[in-house]
């Protein structure tokens, strides 16, 4: 986007720095900032989002990308499983605590949430944090995919008088260094068939662009064109009957 200002949250800031000073050296646009954040910890969320509304700028668009895939069950210092605390309610406080800065850019304002084609063979579940059976740190990620799908439903749903567009999206499966810690042996068994980080985020940069009207408000999109969220035989469908409850726990949380 020629021109944005852009706002990294990153929870390293050595990386956060290298990163920043690449996109303004590649790109040339000096508006480009870094914000410190640790996204699976609900008090620098709410730590980040009161400093930065102190800016009061409006947030036209707002990506929620930070995810991750950890295999083993760990609890954060606030107590919750590591997948969850980034992916779910990470996710959740963020967009809530953004809410009043979108609202300043809207009608235009829209929230991207990067999703994952891994949440098709997954129905939403009230075992946000695993606690039941053996923990397995790959469907747990499928599982908090299928909620941020379902919690985009439900923002569309929730907030369509505030002239905010809410879309999840899945990148296609990308060769980043996530999927190479994460998944080393699907890494390594489709090497040079992934997607770069650019194709992955092509459909992420094609809905902050696109006009309004031709998007679909809690819509779940890929390459560029709205996706179905479930598949024929999976059963997923009417599982999306308990976000509700889920929205509840969530709230209750942060």
């Amino acid at each position: 986007m020629v021109g944005a200002t852009v706002y990294m949250v990153c929870r390293n800031k050595e990386k956060g720095e290298t990163a920043l000073s690449k996109i303004q050296s590649s790109t040339g646009n000096p508006n480009v900032h870094l914000e410190v954040c640790d996204l699976s910890s609900i008090s620098e969320i709410k730590s980040f989002a009161s400093r930065f509304s102190s800016k009061d700028v409006p947030v036209h668009v707002l990506v929620n990308n930070a995810g991750l895939m950890e295999q083993k069950r760990v609890t954060t210092s606030e107590g919750f499983e590591l997948n969850f605390a980034v992916n779910v309610l990470g996710t959740y406080a963020t967009t809530e605590l953004m809410l009043p800065l979108l609202e300043i850019a809207s009608p235009d304002a829209r929230v991207i949430t990067v999703s994952s084609g891994g949440m098709y063979t997954t129905p939403l579940t009230s075992d946000l944090q695993f606690s039941d059976g053996k923990f397995s740190g790959a469907e747990q990620y499928a599982r908090n995919k299928r909620v941020q799908v379902a919690l985009t439903e439900k923002w569309a749903e929730m907030y369509k008088n505030k002239g905010i567009g809410f879309y999840s999206m899945h990148p296609g499966w990308a060769e980043t260094p996530g999927v190479a810690k994460s998944l080393p042996d699907f890494n390594k068994w489709l090497s040079g068939k992934l997607r770069t980080s650019e194709e992955g985020a092509d459909t992420v940069i094609w809905l902050a662009l696109q006009p309004k009207e031709k998007l679909v408000s809690g819509g779940f999109y890929f390459d560029r064109a709205e996706a179905p969220k479930h598949l024929k035989f999976a059963a997923t469908r009417q599982s999306h009957a308990i976000i509700d409850s889920i929205v509840d726990t969530l709230r209750s949380l942060v």
